[in-house]
């Protein structure tokens, strides 16, 4: 088995030594440097290519954030958060680094878990990361994005059903894909979207507040029994740990047993939209590991729903988005940059997006 080369960043020494100390217990982690502050770090990825990142947030010099921004611009590398912040301002430093091109986001171990527990998951994690292919991911890419032009991949609506509702998911990369895909659609867009990503339940409680500052759209946790017709011009986000449906004109949030390891799940929220709206639906499946929204979105595709799934080349982790693929599930396969055009025309026109010929 090929050994996993980590770059340790951690500030505090009893922190630091704890997490280097975690990790050489695995035979097959090499631990080749730590640092404790973010230029080093970024040196130290530069010179080393390790496999792994393990960032905190909080560091001297230059921050986590920084770190991650400028690591993933010009040397990227798979990142795990490791991180004690909690307050609102932190947390917002998290998931811009999420949104940067980090891949995940692990608590620091409290001292209050079963022994070996926390350890056991950090390894796993960074393991499962350093598998993971990223892509340069500079921040210019979250910019507002200019109106597609002309792309063949988006077709003009046509008579028929009419489009009331836009059901997206994501997983890993999520948080960078929303965004742009946010900031590319006009101030004034009126669908609504339901929206599920996953995210640890202790760093995903501001997150829906931070997205909701990303662009002109509004953004909000749902509340269960908001009507459906409250949801028009807003983004509404499963809140963490919670599914999220759609029943009977209704939102509803519920705790019902997790999806394929996943509480939020897509496949929930998916098969929920495709039995309450059928063909006057869309669904996006992002970038995203695993599996969770492939049946789904089949089911939305079965209801007469149109289905979108996002491409490889623009996928942090094309893990989702290739089992709906897989199963036939996406009706069109597109760059992340075309999916906001693609709902603008579906807004603006009014109607369906044609189903490509056979």
């Amino acid at each position: 088995m090929a050994t996993v080369r980590v770059l340790v960043v951690e500030d505090s020494p009893t922190v630091r030594e704890h997490l280097v100390a975690t990790l050489r217990a695995d035979p097959t982690i090499e631990v080749i440097a730590a640092a404790d502050n973010g230029k080093q770090a970024v040196e130290l990825c530069r010179t080393l290519r390790p496999d792994v990142v393990t960032m905190d947030m909080m560091l001297p010099e230059m921050s986590g954030l920084a770190a991650t921004e400028y690591i993933m611009a010009f040397c990227p590398t798979p990142i795990l958060i490791v991180s004690s912040s909690v307050n609102r301002g932190e947390l917002f430093k998290t998931y811009e680094a999420l949104s940067a091109g980090a891949l995940d986001v692990l608590e620091k171990p409290s001292g209050n878990e079963a022994p070996g527990v926390w350890e056991d998951t950090f390894r796993a994690t960074v393991k499962l990361i350093a598998r993971i292919k990223v892509i340069t991911h500079p921040r210019g890419r979250l910019a507002p994005l200019r109106e597609s032009t002309g792309s063949s991949a988006i077709v003009p609506p046509q008579l028929g059903s009419r489009c009331r509702v836009i059901a997206i998911g994501a997983s890993t990369g999520g948080p960078g894909a929303i965004v742009e895909i946010l900031r590319s659609l006009p101030a004034d867009f009126e669908l609504p979207i339901l929206f599920v990503l996953h995210i640890n339940v202790m760093f995903g409680t501001a997150f829906a507040e931070w997205l909701d500052g990303q662009s002109a759209h509004r953004v909000a946790y749902a509340t269960d029994g908001e009507p459906f017709t409250n949801a028009a011009g807003r983004v509404l986000m499963a809140p963490p740990d919670w599914h999220l449906v759609v029943r009977d004109g209704k939102l509803r949030i519920n705790h019902d047993p997790e999806r394929h390891s996943c509480r939020p799940s897509v496949d929930v929220l998916f098969e929920s939209v495709a039995r309450e709206f059928g063909p006057s639906a869309t669904g996006i499946l992002l970038t995203g590991m695993g599996r969770d929204g492939a049946s789904g979105l089949l089911e939305m595709r079965r209801a007469g729903a149109f289905t979108v799934a996002q491409d490889q080349t623009t996928s942090v982790v094309y893990g989702m988005p290739q089992q709906a693929v897989a199963l036939n599930a996406a009706a069109r396969v597109l760059p992340l940059g075309e999916i906001g055009p693609l709902m603008t025309t579906l807004w603006r026109g009014g109607g369906a997006v044609k189903e490509p010929a056979a």
